[in-house]
C-alpha cells in the first residue's frame, strides 16, 4: 500500500463506526478468559471477598444469560432509534454530516460498552458447567459481569443525553467547525511575508502529458513523495489537480520534464495519489468549509427558513478566517536545493473566502439579519487579518454583500443598519485595491 493510500486508509479507519467497538469486544473476550482461568487460583482481600458472587451454577447461568440478552437487546433498540434520529437530522442539515455522527467517539464507546458486555457474558456463560467430578462457577467473571451490566445502565443514560444533544443544530455546527479548525491547525504557522520565489506560471510545453491513473475524488496527494522522485530523477512536474478535485479516468492532469521520464512519472503519480468515492478533510480544506456552508444553505431554504442557524454558521466561518490569519496556505510549489521540482493546484485565500460566502450571500439576500451579520463578520476578520492581498479579498466580499443586501430589501431600518455595518467594515480596508 502506498503512503497516500495508507494515510487515507488510516483516516477512514479512525473514523469508522466499528473499530472501537471491535477492539472493546476483543478485550472483553480476553478479560473473560483471564478471569475464568484465575478463578480459584488467586486470593482476594477479605474486604473484597464479600462482594464476589457466591451462588451456584443455576444462578450463574441466570445472571449471565440475563446480562447477555439485556445488553444485546438494548444495543439493538437504542441504535435503531439513533439511526432514525440521525436520518431526520440529515434531512435538515445534510446527509454528508452523517459521517460526523458515526465517527463520534462517544457513540462508538457506547456501542462498544454494550456489545463487549454481551460478549463477556457469553464467554463467562460457556464456562459454567455441572460435572460428575464437581461443578464450576466462574465467580470472578460473574461478579465482573454484574459490574459491567450496572455500567451499561449508566452508559445508556449518558447515551440518550448524548444523542439528544448531538442532533442539536448548534452542536452540529460546532462539531463541523472543529474539523475545520483541526485542518487549519495542520497548516504551517506564518513566520513572515510570503515566499517571493516565483513558481512557473504554466507547464513547460515540451513536457510529456501525465494522465490520471484512475477516477474519483482526489483524497490525498503525497507532495513529499513526488518531490523526492523529481529530485532523484532531476525532473520537473506540473499538476493541475488538487485534493478535492474529481479526477476523470485517463484525463491529462499534468506534465513532466524531461518527456523521456513519462513512464516513471506515471508510476510515481500512481503511488502518490489516493482516489475515492467521496471527498475527505484529510487535505481538502475547502471540503470542510463546504460542509459548514451546506448547513447554512439548508437553514436559508424556504422550507426551513431558519436565519439564526445561518448566522451561527457565519460566526464559525468568521472564527475560521481569524484562525487562518496566523497560518499560511500551501503554495503548491516545491523546491529542492534551490531547484523547482513540483507545482500542483492549491486552494488560495480568495477561493476559500469565495467558497465560504458566495452561496450564503446569494441565498441570504432575502434575510437582512443574515446580511447584516455577514458584514459584521467581515469587520471582525479585517481587524485580525494583516496581509494586504487577503484584505483585498475581504474588501471585495464586503462590497458584494452590501450591494446584494441593499438591492433585496426595502426596509429603511434594515438599509440603515446595512450601510452602517458596511462603512464600519470597509473603513480599515479603504486603502485595499
Amino acid at each position: 500500500m502506498t503512503t497516500a493510500r495508507f494515510r487515507q486508509f488510516w483516516a477512514d479507519l479512525r473514523a469508522s463506526f466499528w473499530l472501537r467497538p471491535a477492539v472493546m469486544t476483543l478485550l472483553a473476550i480476553v478479560l473473560a478468559e483471564l478471569l475464568i482461568r484465575a478463578d480459584g487460583v488467586i486470593s482476594l482481600p477479605s474486604w473484597l471477598e464479600g462482594w464476589v458472587y457466591a451462588g451456584g451454577t443455576a444462578g450463574a447461568r441466570d445472571v449471565l444469560g440475563t446480562v447477555a440478552s439485556a445488553t444485546i437487546g438494548v444495543a439493538g433498540t437504542t441504535f435503531s432509534i439513533t439511526v432514525a434520529a440521525l436520518s431526520l437530522a440529515s434531512s435538515q442539515m445534510g446527509p454528508r454530516l452523517l459521517r460526523n455522527f458515526t465517527s463520534d467517539p462517544g457513540n462508538q464507546y457506547a456501542l462498544g460498552a454494550l456489545v463487549s458486555t454481551f460478549a463477556f457474558a457469553l464467554m463467562a456463560l460457556r464456562s459454567v458447567h455441572d460435572a460428575e467430578d464437581g461443578a464450576f462457577v466462574p465467580q470472578l467473571a460473574v461478579s465482573v459481569g454484574l459490574l459491567l451490566a450496572f455500567g451499561c445502565v449508566g452508559v445508556l443514560i449518558w447515551f440518550i443525553h448524548h444523542v439528544a444533544t448531538s442532533i442539536n443544530v448548534n452542536t452540529v455546527v460546532a462539531l463541523v467547525h472543529g474539523d475545520l479548525s483541526a485542518a487549519l491547525r495542520r497548516l504551517p504557522r506564518r513566520s513572515g511575508p510570503p515566499d517571493a520565489a516565483a513558481e512557473p506560471a504554466t507547464p513547460d510545453e515540451s513536457g510529456a502529458p501525465l494522465r490520471a491513473p484512475g477516477g474519483g475524488y482526489l483524497q490525498v496527494l503525497d507532495d513529499a513523495e513526488l518531490g523526492q522522485w523529481a529530485e532523484d530523477k532531476d525532473a520537473r512536474l506540473w499538476l493541475r489537480i488538487r485534493p478535492g478535485d474529481f479526477v476523470f479516468p485517463g484525463s491529462v492532469i499534468g506534465r513532466v520534464v524531461p518527456a523521456g521520464l513519462v513512464d516513471d512519472a506515471q508510476s510515481a503519480l500512481g503511488r502518490a495519489l489516493a482516489l475515492g468515492d467521496t471527498r475527505s478533510v484529510e487535505q481538502d480544506l475547502e471540503f470542510a468549509v463546504r460542509r459548514l456552508v451546506e448547513i447554512g444553505l439548508r437553514a436559508l431554504s424556504p422550507g426551513i427558513n431558519d436565519p439564526f442557524t445561518a448566522m451561527a454558521v457565519l460566526d464559525r466561518l468568521g472564527a475560521a478566517l481569524c484562525e487562518l490569519a496566523s497560518h499560511d496556505l500551501p503554495s503548491g510549489c516545491h523546491w529542492r536545493d534551490g531547484k523547482f521540482r513540483l507545482s500542483r493546484g492549491t486552494t488560495d485565500y480568495a477561493g476559500l473566502v469565495d467558497a465560504m460566502f458566495h452561496m450564503l450571500r446569494q441565498a441570504g439576500t432575502g434575510a437582512p439579519a443574515v446580511m447584516i451579520r455577514m458584514l459584521e463578520i467581515f469587520d471582525e476578520v479585517a481587524a485580525v487579518e494583516q496581509d494586504a492581498q487577503r484584505r483585498r479579498s475581504l474588501r471585495r466580499h464586503i462590497v458584494l454583500t452590501r450591494d446584494a443586501a441593499t438591492a433585496a430589501t426595502q426596509d429603511s431600518a434594515a438599509l440603515a443598519a446595512i450601510e452602517a455595518r458596511y462603512a464600519r467594515a470597509l473603513g480599515p480596508l479603504a486603502s485595499a485595491d
